[in-house]
């Protein structure tokens, strides 16, 4: 059962305390993780409106762990009876939080704004509950990206990889030459980060769906499977042996300074390229992660909206959510950020070749079955399986003498203990 589930009970006697007192003219009180160097430009665009628009933003930033951390606050508050009015809550967690009957219809902001037509289908389906907008989107990123620093490969010798063979001939003429083929920062999320891309890579998008989304048995116990785990050990021998509980922007920074090639992570990444001043094509590189050409894995950023008593905050909390998909917040944020604007209608030439591309492979993705929701950044599963996961992965990865067989036995006890 997940964990959010088990806190139906307490909630339901909790919501009927009293909310704390608020600011007369309307506050926003907001949960989330976007604490990096770029996260932290991006989410101050969106405070700045809000607060221009004459309403308080409160910030509750809570770093780290790719976001448990924020969720373990968020439900301590939950069963205090006093909420934030807009947490940064993703996926299947949205249906979660719904189904308790927590977050408050944004139905009219919706229709007055249009959002019907903005928004991809999908990205629409995810941001409702029982049929009512409950969420609102802010950006969608791209998972299974590959970043490269164009001047250490030069000074290598190394060929940009297009498939797994030519990743690990450039991490071989990358390791020769001194440098670390690929940063990387020990963290779950980001151990499964890697495991996710390795899935997309090698089963390919029916596979990565019957995998993650499915949870098909006969697809987590195949060869294939035992061939990720496999490939998985091999990639960690070309990191730093010292990455344990290093965050991904320090793992960036290593890229961006020169002293490692690559980062195989979600187009957040790029964000700390911008904030160092760097250019998109000319100082970095950004390729789709070697043999997911064609596929898109997907992390849509969104802020689901919590039942406030307050007429007042409710202003604001409209206010947040109409300014999130304003073209002006959309174009500043994403730019920042580094992902993709969630809007349909958006001019793409103000943004560099990464988010341009991007744009192009999101569309073509859409078309077929290559458009797959990120399981490491809580779109696929439930945090309960999420976490299962997580827990085999990096322990897997942080054992360089473990089986790979053995792994994906144990991978697949876990998620049948966690569904």
């Amino acid at each position: 059962m997940n964990a959010i589930n088990r806190l139906a009970a307490v909630i339901s006697l909790a919501s009927l305390l009293p909310l704390s007192a608020i600011a007369a003219n309307g506050t926003v009180e907001v949960t989330h993780w976007w604490t990096s160097g770029g996260e932290a430009a991006a989410v101050k665009t969106l405070k700045e409106q809000v607060e221009k628009d004459g309403f308080t933003w409160k910030d509750n930033a809570v770093a780290g762990g790719g976001g448990a951390a924020a969720m373990t606050v968020l439900k301590s508050r939950a069963v205090a009876g006093n909420p934030p009015g807009a947490a940064q809550i993703k996926g299947p967690d949205i249906q979660e939080w719904g189904a308790l009957g927590l977050l408050t219809e944004l139905d009219d902001v919706a229709k007055a704004n249009n959002w019907d037509a903005l928004l991809p289908k999908k990205v629409a389906q995810i941001m409702q509950y029982d049929g009512h907008y409950v969420a609102v989107p802010v950006n969608i990123h791209r998972v299974n990206w590959l970043w490269i620093n164009p001047q250490v490969f030069d000074k290598a010798g190394a060929k940009v990889p297009t498939t797994l063979d030519e990743l690990f001939a450039a991490a071989d003429k990358l390791k020769a030459a001194g440098f670390i083929p690929l940063a990387h920062g020990g963290q779950p999320w980001q151990d499964s980060t890697v495991f996710e891309d390795l899935v997309l890579s090698i089963l390919g998008p029916q596979g990565y769906h019957q995998a993650f989304v499915e949870l098909d048995e006969s697809t987590l116990t195949g060869e294939k499977m035992v061939e990720v785990f496999k490939t998985l050990q091999r990639l960690g021998t070309y990191m730093d042996p010292n990455r344990a509980g290093r965050d991904w922007n320090i793992a960036a920074a290593e890229v961006i300074n020169g002293k490692a090639g690559m980062q195989i992570m979600g187009d957040w990444a790029k964000s700390e390229w911008t904030a160092a001043g760097k250019v998109a094509g000319k100082d970095y590189q950004c390729v789709a992660f070697p043999g997911t050409q064609g596929s898109f894995a997907y992390n849509i950023d969104s802020l689901a909206m919590f039942k406030l008593k307050n007429e007042n905050d409710i202003k604001a909390q409209n206010d947040l959510a109409k300014v999130a998909l304003e073209p002006q917040f959309q174009t500043v944020f994403n730019q920042n950020k580094g992902s993709l604007p969630v809007r349909q209608d958006m001019d793409m030439s103000q943004f560099d070749a990464c988010t341009q591309k991007s744009a192009v492979d999101f569309k073509e993705a859409e078309k077929g079955d290559g458009l797959q929701p990120s399981m490491a950044h809580n779109m696929a599963t439930s945090l309960a399986v999420q976490g299962a996961i997580f827990d085999v992965v990096t322990n897997f990865f942080n054992d360089p003498k473990a089986d790979p067989a053995t792994a994906v036995k144990q991978l697949n006890s876990a998620i049948k203990s966690a569904k």
